[in-house]
């Protein structure tokens, strides 16, 4: 399960985010385009935009909940 405490300073402040586990699979930028960038020098995904609609909303959880390594977290609101 993915760590406030561990996320990336790349991600916009808000609910969702990713940490130090994220082993660059892809499957989060491929579900979420719209919300999820790579960190060319990191080799990492982070969230740029956090989601606007319902749609993004639901692409950004079935991105959280297919990420393999749990790096996507969803409890950053507030930070």
């Amino acid at each position: 399960m993915a760590e406030k405490e561990n996320k990336y300073e790349d991600n916009a402040a808000g609910k969702f985010y990713c940490d130090e586990e994220c082993i660059d699979c892809d499957l989060c930028r491929e579900t979420a385009p719209e919300n999820f960038k790579r960190n060319e020098d990191g080799g990492y995904s982070f969230v740029y935009k956090q989601p606007e609609n319902d749609e993004e909303e639901a692409l950004c959880v079935e991105a959280m909940e297919g990420c393999p390594v749990e790096a996507i977290g969803s409890d950053g609101a507030g930070d």
